[in-house]
């Protein structure tokens, strides 16, 4: 299985790419797609667009890792770094992937033991886990992390879900969309 992972960002998205055989996890690729900070928003956009489809075509990986969003003490920071995200997941999803989305803490947890490590001791699991000669640049260094997490737990978190089954709260929400959409007037599904 080959992993994507991305920390997106409106100045510096990271990327990495990483596969599995066994249990034996292998480097392919890293980088950092810079943008100029002097564009606007919807330029930037494009280019991460436009760049992150030069790296999907060019390793072909099977699933999409990507940073949840966070709390942040500046709404407009927020905002822009979902608009990077937004663009991110996009790409994924054009190019057929399935998508995993991981907290920040979990993928700490995963890397160097705790959620609560700095992002460089992270960089440094990173280089030990992949067997680098050099410690990758920051944002690529999350983007390798993200990668390595879901090749690491991705398929035991989707194994949990399988066994928990149907969510019958959510299924519940469907049906009762599903109602509404055709206009129909019958009474609720009792609970209970």
């Amino acid at each position: 299985m080959i992993a994507l992972g991305i920390d997106p960002g409106t100045l510096h998205l990271g990327w990495g790419v990483v596969s599995r055989s066994g249990t034996r996890l292998m480097h392919h690729a890293h980088g950092v797609i810079h943008l100029d900070g002097r564009e606007t928003i919807a330029r930037r956009l494009t280019s991460i667009e436009s760049e992150l489809r030069l790296v999907l075509s060019r390793f072909e990986p099977e699933v999409g890792s990507v940073e949840t969003l966070f709390f942040h003490k500046d709404p407009q920071a927020a905002a822009k770094l979902g608009h990077a995200r937004g663009v991110v997941l996009l790409c994924l999803d054009r190019a057929g992937l399935s998508i995993a989305e991981y907290a920040p803490a979990r993928v700490k947890r995963t890397i160097a033991g705790s959620g609560r490590v700095e992002k460089r001791q992270v960089a440094q699991m990173v280089r030990a886990i992949l067997n680098l000669d050099e410690l990758p640049a920051s944002d690529a260094a999350d983007a390798l992390a993200l990668a390595i997490t879901h090749l690491r737990v991705g398929g035991l978190m989707e194994a949990v879900e399988a066994a928990r089954g149907p969510n019958p709260a959510r299924t519940l929400l469907s049906l009762v969309g599903k109602r509404r959409r055709s206009g129909s007037r019958a009474r609720r599904p009792k609970l209970f």
